[in-house]
């Protein structure tokens, strides 16, 4: 299933998203199993979620509302994942990631 979350591109390579609702079923699935596939326009990249401590989860959502603004405010509700891209992740060759 395909989901649109806000993101934000971390200086190492890996994406930062938090969920507003702790109930998302996204989140929920990530934490049952962290492999997942990225989508940002037209690249594709297997990843691997894994929770960020206090201190980065709270840096994400400030950052995450001011990227996207005011309706991002329910932010912190929810866990915050960063998703690190992998290639071995979700069964996809390694000429597919961007």
């Amino acid at each position: 299933m395909k989901v649109a979350v806000g993101y934000l591109d971390d200086a190492d390579g890996s994406i930062l998203v938090a969920a507003g609702d702790p109930d998302a079923d996204w989140a929920r699935n990530l934490e049952a199993d962290p492999h997942c596939v990225v989508t940002i326009a037209d690249r594709t990249v297997p990843c691997l979620a894994a929770p960020v401590g206090a201190e980065i989860a709270a840096a994400a959502i400030r950052d995450l509302i001011l990227r996207y603004g005011t309706p991002a405010e329910r932010l912190g509700a929810g866990p915050v994942f960063r998703l690190v891209p992998t290639p071995a992740v979700a069964g996809l060759p390694a000429s597919d990631v961007g």
